[in-house]
């Protein structure tokens, strides 16, 4: 595969419907003839939702390919006629977004790139050269970017008469500089980098993606985590950073699936030493490694034997469905692992070092010594036919319900989970479309339609005392039971069928692994003095966006 990138159009999304000419934030081509912003999203907006990163359009002249990335309400449109390896070009807008949020600042929106088209145009120009992929590292990037300066813009506002060289732009390539420009060595770390202050930060972020069954077995348990890292050091950095797992560094290998790294990273010690990463690192904050770990014990090969609280987990969710006479009640019970510091003083947490942190007090909340527990909120998806909750009784939190929505969402602050209670319950009442029976005899429940009836059982032509009094109550009674029946058998289909719990904890991973120790390597390392010492931090974050789910 030998193709070319040919064009990149940027569009405003909130403005997409109808497609309008105003929505285009930026295009820009790099070779060939492609199709126009204008007649490009016509064409892609007429495939149906959710679409595809790639689309395929056959009736264009010549066929397109058309890759997509929405990012901050931002619609980023590649297409190339020509067979392109999918990846690359998914990476490159992955590549391009970054970039643009490391120069223009994030969140990335419309009006920083129509605000500074000039510094957007030498992105897109420096990471791809005629339609082939170029430089796309950031470090590189700031080297051969040229951003105007305070200077420079104050002087231009006003228009002032300056002379040769001033008032121009201080990162000018053709201005004399104090400092060599040299190439550097590494393409993904800029050259003559200078910090009054030396810092290494590393954060790793795990997403958890767990199914339950109805019992609280866990049926698949997934933890997909991120390691970003942040180094603020002077000169070239050399850096071995050593992870941990639960039962220490022996058997990492075997805990850590499909492993990725930044191109900083030497493979051949990570092949020898499972989990160690010997790195020089970029400039700035960057993304390290990724990984996944399966959560579920795989020694038998079987999760039989699994009980509900084999995986550990901050939060435990149980439904119960058809409570009440007519079985039109259901309810969602949370329990809170005590373990998990919860309370309002989070905002005192530090960035502790490899070994945690502990303040004056004890242990600081959020730490690997004290996690704390966040952003608590449940959903419970209903089915179409659910008209609505007529009452949601929650012992706390707010409980929210919007018909529209077809879904029930139920929070938890942080003040309710510092109060000391561990099980949290929300009792709902569904109410289902209106059966043919019942808008017959009664479409508004006030009675209306039952004064004809009325007025039939009280007539005068039927005798003032009745010797089968007793056969019409039983009669009643069995009507009434079959009727309860056949509303428990109608409710039944309103029932929820799964509720997912989202949650935060900072100072804790899922998965046990630890950073044991981040070290500079002074014999490796070039343009650091002996002195300096970095200041090293580590943070750990657990995150479930829904990722907690159980099925009734």
């Amino acid at each position: 595969m030998n193709g070319v990138i040919e064009a990149l159009h940027i569009y405003d999304e909130q403005k997409l419907m109808p497609a309008r000419a105003s929505s285009l934030v930026l295009s820009h081509t790099y070779t060939s003839r492609p199709l126009s912003a204008t007649h490009l999203l016509p064409l892609y907006l007429d495939h149906p939702t959710p679409r595809p990163n790639l689309i395929y359009l056959a009736n264009t002249n010549p066929p397109t390919l058309v890759f997509s990335l929405t990012h901050s309400n931002l619609l980023f449109l590649l297409t190339s006629s020509s067979e392109v390896e999918p990846l690359l070009a998914l990476e490159f807008l992955h590549r391009v977004v970054d970039s643009f949020e490391e120069f223009l600042g994030a969140p990335l929106l419309a009006h920083k790139i129509e605000a500074n088209y000039d510094v957007a145009a030498q992105l897109l120009t420096e990471m791809c050269d005629g339609g082939t992929i170029n430089t796309t590292e950031p470090n590189a990037l700031r080297d051969l970017i040229e951003v105007e300066g305070l200077m420079g813009k104050l002087l231009g506002n006003l228009s002032l008469p300056t002379k040769a060289g001033f008032g121009t732009n201080f990162n000018n390539s053709s201005a004399p500089s104090l400092i060599p420009q040299n190439t550097p060595a590494l393409p993904w770390r800029r050259a003559n980098v200078r910090h009054t202050s030396n810092e290494l930060y590393a954060d790793i972020v795990e997403t958890l993606s767990v199914t339950l069954a109805p019992s609280g077995r866990p049926l698949a348990a997934l933890a997909s985590g991120t390691i970003a890292f942040t180094s603020k050091v002077s000169g070239v950095p050399d850096l071995v950073m050593t992870l941990t797992g639960p039962s220490g560094k022996h058997n990492l290998n075997s805990i850590i699936d499909l492993p990725v790294f930044h191109p900083c990273v030497r493979l051949a010690r990570w092949r020898e030493q499972p989990g160690v990463l010997s790195f020089i690192p970029p400039d700035g904050r960057f993304i390290l490694a990724g990984y996944e770990v399966d959560l579920l014990p795989a020694s038998d090969g079987r999760t039989g034997s699994l009980g509900p609280n084999s995986l550990k987990l901050p939060v435990s969710l149980e439904i119960k469905t058809g409570l009440g006479a007519a079985g039109s009640d259901f309810e969602v019970r949370l329990n809170v692992n005590r373990v998990f510091a919860i309370g309002g003083s989070s905002h005192q947490a530090g960035r502790p070092g490899p070994g945690g942190g502990r303040g004056l007090g004890g242990p600081q909340a959020g730490t690997a010594a004290s996690p704390s527990l966040h952003d608590l909120k449940v959903q419970v998806p209903l089915p179409a036919d659910v008209r609505n909750l007529s009452e949601l009784r929650p012992s706390k939190g707010d409980a929210n319900y919007n018909p529209g929505d077809q879904f029930l969402e139920w929070s938890i602050p942080s003040k309710d989970l510092a109060s000391g209670t561990s099980y949290f319950g929300l009792r709902c009442t569904v109410v289902g479309q209106l059966a043919e029976e019942d808008e017959s005899a009664d479409p508004t429940g006030f009675g209306f339609n039952n004064t004809a009836s009325a007025v039939n059982e009280y007539s005068y032509d039927e005798p003032y005392q009745s010797s089968s009094a007793p056969k019409e109550a039983g009669k009643s009674a069995e009507a009434e039971s079959e009727k309860d029946a056949r509303r428990a058998a109608q409710n039944k289909i309103l029932m929820p069928s799964s509720a997912s719990v989202s949650f935060a904890v900072k100072g804790w991973l899922a998965s046990g692994i630890k950073v044991e120790s981040i070290i500079v390597d002074p014999r490796k390392s070039r343009g650091l003095g002996e002195a300096v010492k970095p200041y090293k931090g580590v943070k750990y974050l657990t995150v479930s966006k829904g990722g907690v789910e159980i099925r009734c």
